[in-house]
C-alpha cells in the first residue's frame, strides 16, 4: 500500500496537497482537494451567487438550477478527482476558517519540455473583495512551481471582469495580450485578456510578495 501510494505520488506530484492559511481581511485562507461533501456548500453558494458567476463562466447546457443543484456535484467531483489521478489537473477547494468558500483549478496541465497550466478560481460573495481570491491563487502557484513542477500558468479573464483582473495582477502577473472571441460565455464568443508567470519571475513567491506589501499575514 505504501509503496502504491508513492508511485502515485511520483507520476503525479502536487496533487493531493493542503496549502496555506494565509491571513487576509477576511479570515484565514487555506487550500485543501475538493471532497464529495462539499456538494451541499458549492451549491448553495453557487445558487445563491448565479448573478455574479453566471456571467464570467463558460456557456453550457441547461438552466443554472441545474447545473449547480446538489446532485450536479458528485459526477463533477469524480472527473476532477479522476483527472487529477492522471496528473492532468490539480483540483482545490478555498476555505475561510475552514468554511468552503469556492474553488480554485490548475487544469490542462502538460509536462515534457512545456510544463504548463491554467488557473482558474471563483469566490463566494460573502469573502469577495477580502483577499481571498489573491491569497488563494498565491498560494496555488507557488505551489505548483514548487511541488508540482511546473514553469509556466496562465490566466484568462473577459476585460470587464475588473475584479479577476484587479485579483491577478495584485497577485503578480503580467499581462500577454487579447485573445480575439476566445470562449463562448454568457452565450456569445468572448474576448480574453491573457495574463501569466513563469517560475523565474516569481522570486522568493507570490505569497512572500504578499505578505511584504502587507496584503497577507501567515498564520
Amino acid at each position: 500500500m505504501q509503496a502504491a501510494r508513492y508511485d502515485l505520488e511520483a507520476r503525479h506530484p502536487g496533487w493531493p496537497a493542503r496549502l496555506g492559511p494565509l491571513q487576509v481581511a477576511a479570515g484565514a485562507v487555506a487550500i485543501r482537494p475538493i471532497r464529495l461533501r462539499d456538494a451541499g456548500d458549492w451549491s448553495r453558494i453557487r445558487l445563491r451567487d448565479q448573478a455574479n458567476l453566471e456571467k464570467w463562466e463558460p456557456t453550457s447546457p441547461g438552466p443554472w438550477p441545474d447545473r449547480n443543484g446538489f446532485w450536479s456535484w458528485p459526477p463533477q467531483w469524480m472527473a476532477l478527482r479522476s483527472l487529477a489521478r492522471r496528473g492532468q489537473c490539480l483540483p482545490f477547494a478555498i476555505t475561510v476558517d475552514d468554511e468552503f468558500a469556492g474553488q480554485i483549478t490548475i487544469g490542462n496541465v502538460i509536462r515534457a519540455s512545456l510544463r504548463s497550466a491554467w488557473v482558474g478560481y471563483w469566490v463566494s460573495s460573502s469573502v469577495a473583495g477580502g483577499g481571498v481570491a489573491t491569497a488563494s491563487v498565491a498560494l496555488v502557484v507557488d505551489h505548483v512551481f514548487g511541488a508540482a513542477g511546473l514553469h509556466r500558468v496562465e490566466a484568462t479573464v473577459r476585460p470587464e471582469n475588473a475584479a479577476s483582473v484587479r485579483v491577478l495582477t495584485k497577485a503578480g502577473f503580467r499581462q500577454e495580450g487579447l485573445f480575439q472571441r476566445y470562449l463562448d460565455v454568457a452565450g456569445d464568443w468572448r474576448d480574453h485578456l491573457c495574463f501569466a508567470l513563469t517560475a523565474e519571475e516569481v522570486g522568493d513567491g507570490l505569497v512572500s510578495r504578499l505578505v511584504a506589501a502587507g496584503r497577507a499575514g501567515r498564520v
